[in-house]
């Protein structure tokens, strides 16, 4: 098992770490170029498209390593998809309904002709069917972790660490279950992707993920979490998503601050989490390293959760979500602090 996980990881790693310049390249001459405005922190054009770079060393991992199955084809539609709609968002922004039909599609693919589905659920002594509205939730789940993955891509090496760190947890998870499986192939491929993407995307960042990327990781995320769905139990798919409690808790606050502003909920701001601390003195790579770290301790509640102990697990999960959330309401992630201080004076 560990000689398949080294070559699991390595290969992509190498790859990745091999295409990147040559993407880099590729963005330039089709002037997929972020572009430095007021919202944004880097100082001169940064080239995007990275993800394409991303996803070529998942094809290789899944050409070398993957087998050929109905859902592995509804998750190479899917990711396709979702590449495309990432590479015309990176050279020419898309409206947002435009890449919502992308994703729309990527999501519908996967669910309909792969037959990956949250049927039903086991939990707290209760089993719910969904039934019907299996569907609809399965795809706003997809929905879901796509766009909340691109929400928090905000600084150099913030989404690609983030997914790093989700895909070693799972991946430890899955290895000491023994769950040779294919969310266990497509779980070590990815970090290797993401690791080898990481030497050019952190600090000072010589590409980004772009959309094409963020959107893809989100997506492949979904997959694999659904893919490890197991024995209709609850812990197997909120697990995952704990460990993903940053990127999920800033869209939600990004939501419901746009929302109380009367704003778009597509509508870009300054509000994110990361922007909370870099506007208190924090350096870019500072304040990468604090979201890792939360990050990491959410993966390694969610180890400890599922191999040693779910109760010291629970209280783990219930620090640092409160810590989360404390932070928020002392923030201006979700209201404005500054408007209700210039309104006391």
């Amino acid at each position: 098992m560990l000689l398949k996980i080294f070559a699991l990881v390595t290969v992509p790693f190498i790859v990745v770490a091999i295409v990147i310049p040559f993407v880099k390249k590729l963005a330039i001459h089709l002037d997929a170029m972020d572009i430095p405005d007021e919202r944004k922190v880097h100082k001169k054009p940064i080239p995007r498209m990275g993800g394409l770079g991303v996803y070529i060393g998942f094809l290789v991992g899944y050409m070398l390593f993957g087998e050929q199955t109905a859902m592995m084809n509804s998750i190479l539609i899917g990711s396709f998809l979702i590449i495309i709609t990432g590479i015309m968002d990176d050279i020419k922004s898309l409206k947002p309904l435009t890449k919502f039909v992308g994703q729309l599609m990527a999501a519908l693919v996967v669910v309909f002709y792969g037959g990956l589905l949250i049927k039903d659920i086991s939990a707290f002594g209760l089993y719910i069917n969904f039934g019907i509205f299996a569907y609809p939730l399965t795809i706003f789940f997809i929905l879901g972790c796509i766009n909340c993955i691109n929400f928090i891509d905000g600084l150099d090496g913030l989404s690609s660490g983030i997914s790093s760190i989700f895909f070693l947890a799972i991946g430890i998870v899955a290895a000491c279950r023994f769950q040779m499986d294919l969310a266990f192939t497509l779980t070590f491929i990815m970090l290797g992707c993401c690791l080898g993407f990481l030497i050019y995307n952190f600090h000072p960042a010589s590409i980004f993920i772009g959309d094409t990327g963020s959107m893809f990781l989100g997506f492949i995320m979904a997959v694999i979490t659904m893919l490890g769905y197991k024995n209709v139990m609850m812990s197997s798919l909120i697990i995952p998503l704990l460990i993903l409690s940053v990127p999920i808790m800033d869209t939600a606050f990004a939501i419901i601050r746009r929302k109380l502003k009367g704003e778009s909920i597509s509508h870009a701001d300054k509000s994110h989490i990361h922007h909370q601390f870099l506007r208190r003195g924090f350096s870019q790579v500072g304040t990468v390293l604090i979201i890792y770290t939360i990050t990491f301790l959410f993966a390694t509640a969610s180890v400890i959760y599922v191999l040693v102990n779910a109760v010291l697990g629970y209280i783990i999960y219930g620090v640092l979500l409160f810590a989360l959330i404390a932070f928020a309401l002392h923030t201006d992630i979700i209201v404005s602090h500054k408007k209700k201080n210039n309104d006391s004076k």
